[in-house]
């Protein structure tokens, strides 16, 4: 499972927020490999290597170490920096690889071969570590492989955290380059936010200009109606004068 562009989050008025939703790295599949990379390793430096006086056992198990832990930190970061997160999947990447070249070695120095292309066991593993992703698949055999299979199998999956880690790394920069960083969508949030009030505003100042003209118009619709009607003791009979001659 690779990881899909990650969507935004949205504030609850629906404005879009500045920070991606999460991804759920556990669920990453290059993830799941990692951890028994780890694991695979840690009981193939006790088995097979010396306990003391070889610094191959504690690089090993650092660059196994390292390749997941940076996953977990690149994908935790990556929620507000896509620098941050593409830097540690590529800090990531190099340590699998130099994991990967450090199985090679062993292989090469006891007089093993890699298994590839055709041979039936290759072929086997590659399946196998296709097909599982959980520790859980893998654990049984730490105790009962030889120094041979294991490294052929970290070497599998190896090249498998590989090849997911560059396609991702990939989509990330395609990202980067679309959506830009933290800092322009802070940028462009506060831009839009200033847009909208602007225009919320606008609005409102619109609104009461109609109010306003209406208020006006009925105001003049009373006016006319009162005019129309006099006012009691200027107009009619109850306003003639006593010296209009009445009654003389």
């Amino acid at each position: 499972m690779h990881s899909k562009a990650t969507p935004k989050l949205e504030y609850r008025d629906g404005r879009s927020s500045v920070l991606r939703k999460a991804t759920v790295w556990r669920e990453l599949n290059f993830y799941k490999r990692s951890e028994i990379l780890y694991q695979l390793t840690v009981a193939f430096c006790r088995r097979f290597l010396p306990k003391y006086g070889d610094r191959t056992v504690d690089q090993m198990v650092q660059a196994a170490r390292s390749t997941k832990q940076n996953i977990v930190e690149g994908y935790s970061d990556g929620q507000t920096s896509f620098e941050i997160e593409l830097k540690l999947l590529g800090v990531a990447r190099g340590s699998n690889q130099e994991l990967l070249a450090d199985y090679s070695d062993y292989l090469a120095a006891n007089g093993l071969s890699e298994w590839k292309g055709t041979n039936p066991r290759f072929e086997a593993l590659h399946r196998f570590c296709r097909e599982n992703t959980d520790l859980a698949a893998f654990q049984p055999f730490f105790e009962k492989w030889t120094g041979d299979e294991m490294a052929n199998c970290a070497i599998c999956l190896s090249h498998m955290i590989d090849k997911a880690l560059a396609t991702t790394i990939a989509k990330k920069d395609e990202e980067f380059v679309t959506q830009g960083g933290i800092r322009e969508r802070m940028t462009a949030a506060r831009l839009g936010y200033r847009t909208d009030q602007r225009a919320r505003i606008a609005a409102l100042e619109s609104e009461n200009a109609a109010l306003r003209a209406e208020v006006a118009r009925l105001k003049a619709i009373i006016a006319g109606n009162s005019g129309g009607t006099g006012k009691p003791g200027e107009t009619g009979i109850s306003g003639i004068s006593g010296n209009s001659g009445m009654g003389e």
